[in-house]
């Protein structure tokens, strides 16, 4: 970070000022529009392990030994975060009050189950198990329009007849290999009446959260041959981010000295990846991400990428000189300055590759002298990137995170831990509506001076 008061405005729209401080600390959002397109390279498809940890980490639902069809379906409400509506119900062997009644009631609602019997303490089937995996992927319309050729052409592959199955349970079968929630590694051995292997299940759940956009968003992987186009379109379709409701109380905060930054993200964008595996990379130059790419690559670290766009503000002194075009100038002659930003979210693919992330920003992108040779382009003094869990030479500091119910915007100020109340409290001071959630997180240590005022 410079160490000139032009400098460090200079470096505000870089990041160091795109993070808000609360008096001597700055603070850190994100936002944006771009394009986040949920893909992978075939080869480097999630799969049943994969899902399996997913389905731990989010939603704390694990399978093991014989699943019951009651076990599949509480699984599918929770993920899906369903819940009755409260109309009567009526099953004719599960009751009100039951422990099941509530999710197939709501499976039910949904069109997912028919009852009226549940029959929830008998073994899942693999029938079952992908009839029900169809319904809740909204795909059952598409099913029912598969004439018995097709359905044919598709269960010859499983070497099963269809009147094994039924005609809508054979058209269910069928759109699910077509769909890919069934997939191939599952075809050897499919017998409909045979009890669900876990890998059948967490592959079918895997498969729902995909198709209703409930898995992880992702451009690609870092050694993707097309990732640099993607990140490309991704960042030239991003722009500055509009959300009013929430830019009114933080403008107030800024204006009255209480921050002198924020950033504001779209929630849309939330790459929504295994915490214990993933890191964000926060900057603003553009440049920078492409050769932090090649220089991942060059490095042997391989990782999902998304692409989160963001807008941050700072006040700008008019002393400073001439603003840049995307700016509003406030009472006392100083301005809101609005810079377009980005995050990149990465997911490793296990814990060793995340450690190892840190050492290749220090060696590589981590400035520590003017002038400094061999850094990728517009590397900081500051670097900022964050874990949601714990690191080794990692600080914890607090996001005193911001959110509107009626809209995807949030705002994300980073502040020391001991400051947060402080901070919680200003916002509340200039909207007692406003909904401030603090969670703690792990950053990197020169980011984590920069908060304290330290050099770099």
């Amino acid at each position: 970070m410079g160490k000139t008061q032009a400098s460090y405005a200079k470096l505000l729209g870089a990041l160091l000022l795109s993070f808000f401080i609360l008096f001597a600390q700055s603070t850190a959002f994100a936002a944006s529009p771009a394009a986040a397109v949920p893909a992978s390279s075939a080869s480097q498809e999630d799969g049943a392990a994969q899902y399996k940890q997913f389905l731990k980490e989010k939603f704390d639902v694990s399978f093991s030994g014989t699943v019951t069809k009651g076990e599949f379906i509480e699984a599918v409400a929770a993920i899906l975060g369903y819940e009755p509506s409260g109309k009567a119900v009526t099953f004719s062997d599960v009751q009100p009050g039951s422990e099941l009644y509530a999710s197939a009631a709501a499976l039910y609602e949904n069109g997912i189950l028919s009852g009226p019997s549940i029959q929830g303490e008998q073994a899942l089937t693999n029938a079952v198990a992908v009839a029900i995996a169809v319904r809740a992927a909204d795909l059952k319309e598409l099913a029912y329009t598969y004439p018995a050729a097709k359905v044919n052409k598709a269960l010859a592959k499983l070497n099963v007849k269809s009147s094994a199955l039924g005609t809508k349970g054979a058209q269910e079968v069928a759109a699910a290999m077509d769909a890919g929630l069934l997939t191939a590694d599952l075809y050897s051995g499919f017998k409909p009446k045979n009890a669900a292997s876990t890998q059948l299940i967490h592959t079918l759940l895997g498969k729902v959260l995909i198709t209703k956009g409930l898995y992880k968003k992702y451009l690609g992987y870092v050694n993707d041959s097309d990732i640099f186009a993607k990140l490309n379109t991704a960042y030239e379709t991003s722009d500055i981010i509009n959300a009013p409701k929430l830019q009114t109380i933080v403008n107030t905060a800024l204006k009255q000295d209480l921050i002198t930054g924020y950033n504001i993200k779209d929630s849309r964008f939330d790459a929504n990846f295994i915490d214990s595996l993933s890191l964000i990379y926060g900057h603003s130059d553009f440049k920078h991400a492409i050769q932090l790419i090649g220089l991942l690559r060059s490095e042997g670290l391989n990782a999902k990428v998304q692409f989160e766009p963001k807008t941050s503000a700072f006040i700008f002194l008019a002393e400073w000189g001439t603003p840049g075009p995307n700016v509003v100038q406030i009472e006392n002659g100083n301005y809101i300055n609005y810079d377009k930003e980005y995050d990149l979210a990465f997911e490793f693919a296990n814990a060793a590759d995340k450690e190892a992330f840190q050492n290749v920003i220090l060696t590589y992108a981590k400035k520590n002298e003017e002038g400094q040779a061999g850094l990728i382009a517009a590397s900081w003094w500051q670097p900022l990137y964050y874990s949601q869990t714990e690191l080794k030479d990692y600080e914890i500091i607090t996001n005193n995170f911001i959110t509107d119910p009626d809209s995807p915007y949030t705002v994300n100020p980073f502040s020391l831990n001991e400051d947060s109340a402080k901070v919680v409290a200003g916002f509340k001071a200039i909207d007692p509506n406003v909904v401030v959630t603090p969670k703690q997180f792990w950053v990197d240590k020169p980011f984590y001076r920069y908060l304290n005022g330290e050099a770099a």
